[in-house]
């Protein structure tokens, strides 16, 4: 495939456009307070009476049961993605799997319109969220794997933060046309506002597949010939890779740092609004302007983070974004204990700055990281994504166990728990010695 092609380069960040209304409208905006709003009590005065729900005979508190639920999706993934990975690259229909995941994905958040107030819904609206996750990070996997594909080393960097960045503002786009839909066009169109919210689950879904074709047609990948061994030959390539992995030191270490600040980033990410409406008790009006501003913040985050790597180096990018990820959990804790909603806008803003920067460094960090002439990469790229998202299952299984046993302070204590992971993972970096992650001398 040929490198630095304008006209690749601009349909692979296309997908980012795509898919990143899930990760925006799904996982952190609309969905969570929707969520929260059909599967809690709450008296005249907008006081929460009970948030447990029952679900196949058991009772949780109703955050705990999707951060499990979400947990369980991300742990299926870690046993699935090295498998397909491994097909992947044997085939060359790398494209293929990417499709098949990106329309699971839509299609599950589209059925999240069947998801109501009715309790025996819940149960299919978990399965849903289940499959929208699931379909949405399997194909991050082999959307990943064409970075290195379609770029070199020099222009990573530019090429993932470009993706990132139309990533946040498609997403953003689509945030703000159901925000107005919702709040501006439901009473005309003699709607409540919860069908116009689901209608916009629907409406996630049109835009992910219908964007993804701007990709899918115009990348194309060189088929591989099928021996009828894609199995074997799977299992195969993952363990050469693991091989590599092993004796490779640049990249051990940076994954084992990867893995445990992931488990603190993607598990704020993911539960960033449920704390905001639920802990800080935020009504939508208020809570969404500020989950959108933190997209256009994660964009100039992301472009800011970009040039202190092309400047400084990676390494000195990833350690600041973690140093800030620190005294962002402190903060939260403070923040939940004083009930200030003042201080949540403070606090987003920082995480808008981080997201979009250690997101964006971290794959360019591992795609320079990936040995030259590599040809599997799909297989490394499902080892990057199975230490992400094992990292997810640990992150929201603390977060959520930690919540469902901390009766007085539930999430304020859930979110404390992660700065170790923080801390760990900037240690780790510390160690991270590699010529590839310096900047280039001119």
């Amino acid at each position: 495939m040929e490198k630095n092609n304008k006209k690749i380069l601009n349909a692979w960040a296309m997908y980012d456009w795509a898919n990143s209304v899930y990760p925006l409208v799904i996982s952190s905006a609309i969905f969570p307070v929707y969520y929260t709003a059909v599967t809690t009590q709450t008296d005249a005065a907008g006081k929460i009476i009970n948030d447990n729900v029952m679900v196949w005979g058991m009772q949780f508190k109703n955050t705990v049961i999707s951060n499990y639920v979400l947990a369980f999706s991300f742990l299926v993934i870690c046993l699935t993605s090295p498998l397909l990975s491994g097909i992947a690259d044997t085939r060359g229909n790398k494209k293929r799997f990417l499709q098949f995941f990106c329309y699971l994905g839509a299609m599950a958040c589209a059925s999240l319109y069947f998801l109501s107030k009715d309790p025996n819904s819940l149960p299919w609206g978990l399965l849903s969220i289940f499959f929208a996750s699931l379909g949405f990070w399997s194909s991050v996997v082999f959307y990943n794997s064409y970075l290195p594909d379609i770029a070199d080393n020099e222009t990573m960097d530019k090429v993932s933060a470009k993706g990132y960045s139309m990533g946040y503002m498609g997403s953003s786009l689509m945030l703000i046309l159901c925000l107005v839909f919702i709040q501006a066009l439901s009473e005309p169109l003699q709607l409540t506002k919860g069908e116009a919210t689901r209608l916009c689950f629907v409406g996630v879904a049109i835009w992910w597949m219908g964007f993804a074709q701007i990709f899918f047609r115009k990348v194309k990948e060189e088929k591989k010939s099928n021996s009828g061994e894609s199995i074997f030959k799977g299992f195969h390539e993952l363990k050469k890779v693991w091989q590599q992995v092993k004796v490779n030191r640049s990249i051990k270490v940076y994954l084992t740092s990867f893995w445990f600040y992931s488990m603190g980033v993607q598990t704020v990410m993911l539960v960033a609004a449920y704390f905001g409406a639920k802990f800080l008790n935020m009504k939508a009006e208020t809570l969404l302007p500020v989950i959108l501003t933190i997209q256009f913040v994660g964009i100039l985050g992301s472009i800011f983070f970009s040039w202190i790597s092309k400047k400084y180096g990676n390494k000195l990018s990833l350690s600041i974004t973690l140093i800030v990820w620190v005294l962002i959990c402190i903060g939260a804790w403070f923040d939940a204990e004083y009930k200030s909603i003042e201080g949540f806008f403070v606090l987003a803003f920082f995480v808008g700055a981080v997201m979009g920067g250690i997101q964006s460094m971290s794959r360019s960090t591992y795609s320079k990281l990936i040995p030259e002439g590599t040809t599997d990469t799909a297989s490394f790229f499902s080892f990057y994504d199975i230490t992400e998202k094992f990292a997810m299952v640990i992150g929201l299984f603390i977060f959520a166990y930690v919540e469902q046993h901390s009766p007085v302070k539930g999430m304020q204590n859930s979110v404390l728990a992660l700065i170790v992971f923080f801390i760990i993972g900037f240690f780790t970096l510390l160690r991270l010695k590699d010529p590839k992650l310096l900047p280039k001398k001119d």
